[in-house]
């Protein structure tokens, strides 16, 4: 009971370091795609990633995956190789990263469900509320910001795309957590990113820029978003889901709002109000509350 209770633990820690690295992708790929071709961002991000794959898997000499392995490595790779990356791109170039919060607000949920469709985990009734609490939260944070930066935010394209990137996200980190028990978190991207690397070169040859001569914004957006968020970010982000529970540790993704906006005033010198500290405070309560209750897991 202590070993498994030690594992939730170590399971959210490492779920919150893994939410803090992606809490700058949404801003890092829009610094980017404000020059660069969605579609390059997005794929372009991917080979990148694969080379620092390839790097790891070779320089440690790790297994080769079963057969079985590298069936559910396809499903890792079209949920968070492809499918998120290019519609949140796509997304982002057409609306801005704090309304894309919006939708993506309901990410927790949607991967509390993958993990009961993928891990056949059971959430009680009590975390459910929890989760759509929580949720709800952070939408209506994002609402309330999206409205005082003058914004009018209406459901159109850019969300129907952040709601394809939320399933796709949801099923490659549910599927990704199970194999993480097998792989480890790190082999588990490494070894998606390497399957698919022959088709995400393609395009992201045929979109290239013609000039590299941009702004260093650009880069930089382009640079974490391929290092952090679609490789480093996901080594404590399998491992947490793996240890402590898809639901559980997938709730630590509704704080990922706040410690964007955090990351922004540390960084970029913005100011932080009350109603972000307010906010802030009642979801981290919710994440512990949802915490304690029960989530019987797969064998």
């Amino acid at each position: 009971m202590g070993s498994v209770k030690a594992d939730q633990h170590r399971g959210m820690a490492l779920g919150f370091l893994g939410v803090l690295a992606f809490s700058l992708t949404l801003p890092a790929t829009r610094a980017a795609v404000v020059v660069l071709d969605p579609l390059f961002v997005s794929s372009g991000r991917a080979v990148v990633a694969a080379m620092l794959s390839l790097i790891y898997l070779w320089w440690g000499n790790h297994r080769r995956p079963t057969n079985n392995e590298f069936k559910w490595l396809l499903v890792v790779g079209l949920g968070v190789v492809f499918g998120f990356p290019f519609f949140t791109a796509w997304a982002i170039k057409h609306t801005s990263a704090s309304h894309g919060g919006v939708v993506l607000g309901i990410l927790p949920l949607a991967t509390a469900a993958a993990g009961a469709v993928f891990w056949h985990e059971r959430p009680s009734k009590g975390f459910w509320l929890s989760a759509a609490a929580g949720s709800t939260l952070v939408i209506a944070f994002s609402l309330l910001r999206s409205y005082g930066n003058a914004g009018s935010p209406g459901f159109d394209l850019a969300d129907l795309a952040l709601v394809a990137a939320v399933l796709f996200a949801a099923m490659g980190y549910a599927v990704g957590a199970r194999l993480a028990k097998t792989l480890g978190g790190l082999q588990v991207i490494s070894w998606a990113l390497v399957i698919a690397l022959p088709a995400t070169l393609i395009p992201a040859v045929l979109t290239v820029p013609s000039s590299l001569d941009l702004p260093v914004s650009v880069w930089l957006g382009f640079a974490y978003a391929s290092v952090v968020s679609q490789y480093l970010g996901f080594l404590p982000w399998y491992q947490g889901l793996a240890l402590g529970g898809v639901a559980r540790v997938g709730q630590t993704q509704l704080l990922q709002p706040f410690f964007t906006l955090f990351a922004a005033a540390l960084l970029l010198g913005e100011t932080i109000d009350a109603m972000t500290i307010g906010f802030a405070v009642l979801v981290f309560v919710v994440v512990a509350i949802g915490r304690k209750m029960s989530v019987v897991q797969a064998k």
